[in-house]
């Protein structure tokens, strides 16, 4: 698969975020767990919640491996939050589902053949069952480690961001995967079952880190999408889905209790009164926390007037996401 971009423009490249990419590999895992070891710890803390019939619905749909239809995501951005996605299933054009579920349908055979067709023949209550079987499945499998998932994606993506302003952005592109490079304005990803080169000068990229696809590259081409490359996000582990008490407690044993709760709550630009406020420390406590913090390149401070404001770096990000 090749996207074509413009020379030299970098702002073609962007990043989002996709918790409908999430969901439908969460229920691959859930049919194939031998074959995702990272995702042990969380199919612990899920299998027993497991909600059976929003959870054969989608599997007939999303199936094990290969296509799944593009209208269970839309295009990935910054801000996109789960509510988002589900309401706008519910306003998935009927032609855009009969498309994609006849794709479904030519890949399938017996009993799950049999139930896509169901859906094609009456496209509104498919539409409304797929989209409460969505919330059902969220509900039950990712809006409990959704802090995890996102703090592991926005991480990834600040990491990406800042080799971009470093080394450029063919480096940052060579760096997403083994499958994945970056000639002559182009981007390049190696695929089993899919080849095509896509004209994208004008519309750009997305690009978009997965844990739950996290066993390779993926791409969605086809309008009304924005070109799109889905890639595994760095920083995974198997215990990614520790809860944020865990977090906090494995943080505090490598940077110390009081400097692991700046970095935790350094998402959002504050003040040093502001961070001694919040950790519940003395101001000169907190600064000097804070340069330390600096000093690891953990936390970037600017001023803005009389104030000091300090945020995490990407480097922190990263930490912050790995830990989990």
């Amino acid at each position: 698969m090749e996207f074509r971009l413009a020379p030299g423009d970098v702002s073609a490249i962007r990043f989002g975020v996709s918790p409908g990419h999430e969901l439908c590999h969460a229920v691959r895992v859930l049919q194939r767990p031998g074959e995702h070891p990272l995702q042990w710890g969380w199919l612990r803390s899920v299998r027993e919640r497991v909600p059976r019939d929003a959870f054969e619905l989608f599997a007939v749909i999303v199936r094990d491996r290969g296509y799944f239809p593009d209208f269970l995501t839309t295009t990935p951005t910054w801000e996109l939050e789960p509510i988002h996605e589900a309401a706008r299933l519910r306003e998935v054009p009927d032609e855009l589902m009969r498309v994609d579920l006849g794709k479904v349908l030519v890949r399938s055979t017996g009993a799950r053949r049999d139930a896509v067709q169901r859906m094609l023949d009456d496209l509104p209550r498919a539409r409304a069952m797929i989209a409460d079987a969505w919330l059902e499945l969220w509900s039950a499998l990712l809006d409990p480690v959704w802090a995890q998932l996102e703090r592991i994606l926005r991480a990834d993506i600040a990491v990406r961001a800042r080799r971009i302003a470093s080394d450029g952005l063919a480096s940052m592109v060579e760096g997403l995967h083994h499958t994945v490079g970056w000639h002559e304005s182009a981007l390049r990803v190696e695929l089993a079952l899919h080849s095509e080169v896509l004209d994208c000068r004008g519309s750009g990229v997305v690009l978009v880190p997965s844990v739950f696809g996290g066993l390779g590259c993926a791409v969605l081409t086809e309008p009304p999408a924005q070109p799109t490359m889905f890639y595994p996000a760095q920083g995974v582990t198997e215990q990614w889905a520790t809860d944020a008490a865990a977090l906090a407690e494995a943080l505090a044993v490598l940077l110390g209790g009081a400097r692991a709760d700046i970095l935790l709550t350094a998402h959002e630009e504050r003040t040093t009164s502001r961070v001694a406020t919040d950790a519940g420390i003395a101001l000169s406590t907190a600064s000097h926390h804070l340069t330390v913090l600096r000093d690891a390149g953990l936390i970037a401070s600017r001023r803005d007037g009389a104030r000091m404001l300090h945020l995490r770096t990407p480097l922190g990000e990263a930490l912050v996401g790995s830990s989990g």
